[in-house]
Parts: C-alpha cells; structure tokens; sequence
C-alpha cells in the first residue's frame, strides 16, 4: 500500500486538505458545552482562520464516551448535539466534524457532519470503520495511543475495503510509561505513504491521561511547540481544541488551547506553511 501520490481528500466546497496545500485547521471545543458556547466559539474561530488565510473546518463532541470517570461531563448526546452543530454549520458556514462511537450513529451523524471521526481508543474497531466509511463522507481516524504509525496501514484497508477513499490519519502521541504521551514525528511521512493526508493533533498531544485520577491532565504549554513541529514536518492538517477558559473546560480543560493564543498559533502555522511553498 506504501508509496504512490497522495491524493487531496474534499472535504467541503473549496476545501482541500493533502500535498502542497494550505494546512487545514480543524479547531473547537473538546465538547459541546451550550448552544451558544459553542456557535461563539465557532465565530471567533472562523474570524481567525479567516485573518490568517486557512482553511477551518469546526470539531465538537455531541457525547464524550470516553470520559475518565462516570460522573464526568459527556455532552448534550447525539441528536441534540446534532441540532446545535448543524445551526453552527448554518450560521457560519464551516464544515463540521464530531466523533462517533458506534456503528448505529453513522448515518444519522452523516446528516449534519462533513468529516466523520473515529476516536483514537475505537480506531481498530472494524464495524465502527467500515459504517463511517460507509455513508461517503470523509474520515477522521484518530491514531490510538497504543498503536505505531505503521500500524494504521490496517485501518486504512478496512476502510478502503468497502469502497471508502477519502481518510485522513490523525496523529495525536504515543503511551510513554503511565499517564505520558510522546510525539514520534516520523509517524507524519509514515501514514502519509499509505496515501493519507495526516492531521496533527497538538492538543491530545501533551495529555496526560487520567492523571488527575478521575480526569486527565495536560501540559498545555507545549502546544504551540509541536504545533510547529508539526506542520514542519509535513502535515496536511492541525488539530488543536481551544477554549476561552480551558480552566473552566468542562472537559480536556488541561490539553486546551486559550482563545487568545489561537491568532499567534495560527500566524505561525501560515509562516511556515509559506515557507515550505505551501499554498490554496
């Protein structure tokens, strides 16, 4: 499967993340807080990606599966969260993406969303996959922790099996002993010989999971240091979760970007996009 062009994957009108193209930035919330959280967080996101001349699509979860402790904040569930990130898609116009747990919400997620995303702990879940697949749109597939680069030549095959071509791998750190992550950058040109753009995830990066016991923590400041790294070392895409207050985050608070640092990370992302010759 290795080697061979990588082809842009469309993943809304205009928009084309892949080789020598302008990073796409997906950012949002780690979760859907409220309804008009979320669509004012999304209009001062796309006021930024707008000032710097990238393309954004928004990332919310209607439900975090997922979470440490079951008396953990999860979200407001599938068709409500639907509800609000489909208002956000009206109102502003961006391309939405929110994960999915089981293969049972595919379709009805497919509705609103323009990237469907496989968490990193499913990602080796064939069923999960081969639904997302399945319904046409483009998809996320979140790297698990657990798993090398060279790995997700399997994920991308079980995709590919059942006719679906538009994936994209995300890259978002590595288990390092208990409650650490660790960025591999050589799994950046690794994914992208299985003929995947690949997205870097900057925030889920510098978690550390359940460090807090029934929560996990982060080291936040290390965001915009691989960030950079990131795109340097050629991914076709960022991923950072952003928060006005990330200390008031109802969820992966720790790991979150502020609000206010989003313009000079995206500044950034933009230099050294040019300076790779990189353009729309």
């Amino acid at each position: 499967m290795a080697g061979g062009r990588l082809e842009p994957v469309r993943i809304a009108p205009g928009i084309l993340v892949g080789e020598g193209l302008l990073p796409l930035v997906i950012a949002g919330p780690c979760v859907i807080e409220s309804e008009e959280h979320t669509l004012g967080l999304a209009n001062s996101l796309k006021e930024e990606a707008r000032r710097a001349g990238l393309p954004l699509a928004f990332k919310a979860s209607f439900d975090k599966a997922n979470r440490s402790s079951v008396s953990s904040f999860r979200g407001p569930g599938l068709r409500e969260g639907l509800r609000i990130l489909e208002r956000v898609k009206q109102e502003t116009g961006l391309p939405i993406l929110s994960d999915i747990h089981d293969p049972t919400q595919a379709a009805t997620a497919s509705l609103v969303l323009d990237i469907l995303q496989i968490p990193a702990f499913l990602c080796r879940q064939t069923d999960l996959l081969v639904a997302a697949a399945a319904t046409g749109l483009p998809v996320n597939v979140k790297k698990g922790q657990f798993l090398s680069p060279w790995e997700t030549c399997n994920i991308v095959e079980k995709i590919r099996s059942v006719g679906g071509s538009k994936i994209l791998l995300t890259e978002r750190g590595t288990t390092f002993g208990y409650q650490d992550l660790v960025v591999d950058f050589r799994s950046i040109p690794v994914m992208r010989s299985f003929q995947c753009p690949v997205i870097f995830d900057a925030t889920h990066s510098v978690q550390r999971p359940g460090l807090g016991g029934t929560y996990s923590g982060g080291d936040r400041k290390f965001i915009e240091t691989l960030a950079r790294a990131g795109i340097a070392a050629g991914a076709d895409g960022l991923f950072v979760e952003v928060h006005e207050d990330p200390e008031k985050a109802l969820s992966d608070g720790p790991n979150a970007l502020p609000l206010s640092k989003f313009r000079a990370l995206l500044a950034e992302v933009g230099r050294i996009a040019e300076a790779m010759g990189r353009s729309s």
